[in-house]
């Protein structure tokens, strides 16, 4: 039996709505049947749709019995406007698989904090599956990722320390996680790995949010740091020599927990997908580091 991927946009629409027919045909060609719930045509604001609309359509993905994974369309901004409004309890119960990263981070940390359940920060339709150019690692990283139960990878990574941690892996797009400190949907996690990644944000401004962390006590309970792609920043001459090193190395002076950089993940052509809520044993070097994740929701075998 294949699998199937329902697509749904509780966040920004899609500009081009190529992106998203290359995307689908892409993973019709790798074996999976596709039902796209968006209206390509239609939008709201910078919204893919009302809020209504965009909750209804995470809804049909969950009550739809022939959907096994559940794929965001694309981040922007919009998931927090619906995200008291979702019925958590009905998404684990589902079975789903849910997929997305960036402003899909709020859902993944909500159902993790409210139910417990695992879901994965994965690539999206419109800047990931879609692109112009095709990045068959990401493609094949999502669906090792969510066939097996278990799942690890090795990425080159240079000037970490020496280590080996084992924890629940969380965390998710910067900006989105401190928005959600002091609710009810950022989940308590003591000795975690907590991972991070964003994009538009100059050092100062990530610096801020790390401090925020730490202020709230969040970054001294965890046994690491681990630090994806920040990208798309310009630093300026104000900056006066404060980059994104300067900024690191601050904060690692104010945290004990080591921070570690190199995970192939973010706002990038190539991104592996991690499973959200699932215990990780990290280990780094200087040249490299490794994920090795327990046991985690997947499809069953050979059904992708």
């Amino acid at each position: 039996m294949m699998s199937t991927i329902a697509i749904i946009a509780p966040s920004a629409y899609a500009p081009d709505p190529a992106n998203v027919l290359r995307a689908i045909e892409r993973l019709q060609a790798r074996g999976w049947t596709v039902k796209n719930l968006v209206d390509l045509e239609s939008n709201y604001l910078r919204f893919s749709d009302t809020d209504e609309a965009r909750l209804a359509q995470l809804n049909q993905a969950v009550d739809d019995p022939d959907v096994n994974v559940v794929l965001a369309l694309r981040g922007g901004y919009g998931l927090s406007r619906i995200l008291e409004h979702i019925d958590f309890d009905r998404m684990a119960h589902s079975g789903k698989l849910f997929v997305g990263f960036s402003d899909f981070t709020p859902f993944h940390l909500g159902l993790f904090a409210k139910t417990g359940r695992i879901s994965f920060a994965g690539p999206m339709v419109y800047e990931d599956l879609g692109s112009v150019d095709l990045h068959e690692f990401t493609f094949e990283q999502f669906r090792q990722c969510l066939s097996y139960d278990n799942y690890s990878f090795t990425a080159d990574a240079e000037g970490n320390p020496d280590l080996q941690v084992q924890g629940t892996f969380w965390g998710g797009n910067l900006a989105m996680l401190v928005h959600l400190v002091g609710t009810a949907y950022m989940p308590v996690i003591n000795d975690g790995i907590l991972f991070i990644e964003d994009v538009n944000e100059n050092p100062y401004r990530v610096e801020r949010m790390l401090l925020q962390l730490i202020h709230a006590g969040i970054l001294t309970r965890q046994k690491a740091l681990v630090l994806g792609h920040f990208t798309n920043y310009r630093s300026s001459d104000y900056d006066n020599g404060y980059d994104f090193n300067t900024m690191l190395a601050f904060i690692r002076s104010r945290i004990s927990c080591p921070i570690i950089t190199g995970l192939p993940f973010g706002h990038c052509p190539n991104k592996v997908t991690l499973p959200i809520g699932a215990d990780v044993v990290l280990t780094s070097d200087a040249r490299k580091i490794r994920f090795e994740f327990g046991s985690h929701p997947h499809l069953a075998e050979n059904s992708v």
